[in-house]
């Protein structure tokens, strides 16, 4: 089930650096895509900056709307992520492609797709230099949701054997987020 998760929670859920998904839309036009880099940068609003290419339709929209969806896949989405990575959105739906459910935002448009241990509605913030020199996007999020299998107490719970997000390495080989170990102080 799809918990909220405060704002200031929000950075923790990609900080261990899994694949995520990009969604945007505008009108009834939706789409995803699958990006390596998505990281968090700031805390108070929180915001993360996400890498997202000149000629993907998810730019496109996200340039028309301002808005979008980041969401970290689970293992049982590695193939689908895989797939709505290495295909473009200008040669159809995605969502009807390969069979992906997904309900508008409760802030932004842009969907939150079923399936995901997590997910962040975030609004653009415009630094046009950064987004045409370096195709990176400062997004700012406004509303932060978590699986409630996975996330608890304010943080990942990856059991031995459940679902876990990925990582992407090349080609196609992903890895599955680690075992948990707490440092000696």
């Amino acid at each position: 089930m799809r918990i909220p998760v405060p704002l200031d929670h929000a950075p923790r859920l990609l900080n261990h650096g899994p694949v995520t998904l990009v969604g945007t839309a505008r009108g009834d036009e939706r789409n995803v895509m699958a990006a390596a880099w998505v990281m968090p940068i700031d805390f108070t609003p929180p915001k993360f900056a996400a890498v997202v290419a000149a000629d993907t339709k998810t730019r496109e929209l996200l340039l028309a709307t301002g808005e979008c969806t980041l969401m970290a896949p689970t293992d049982a989405m590695l193939d689908v992520t895989y797939a709505v990575g290495t295909h473009s959105g200008r040669d159809g739906d995605k969502f009807a492609r390969y069979g992906l459910a997904g309900e508008r935002g409760s802030v932004v448009a842009a969907p939150l797709i079923a399936g995901c241990a997590c997910w962040l509605e975030c609004v653009r913030v415009p630094e046009p230099h950064v987004e045409q020199a370096y195709d990176l996007f400062v997004l700012e999020c406004v509303a932060a949701w978590a699986d409630d299998a996975l996330w608890q107490r304010g943080e990942w719970q990856f059991a031995a054997g459940g679902p876990r997000t990925i990582h992407h390495l090349k080609g196609g080989l992903f890895f599955l987020t680690g075992d948990r170990r707490q440092a000696q102080r």
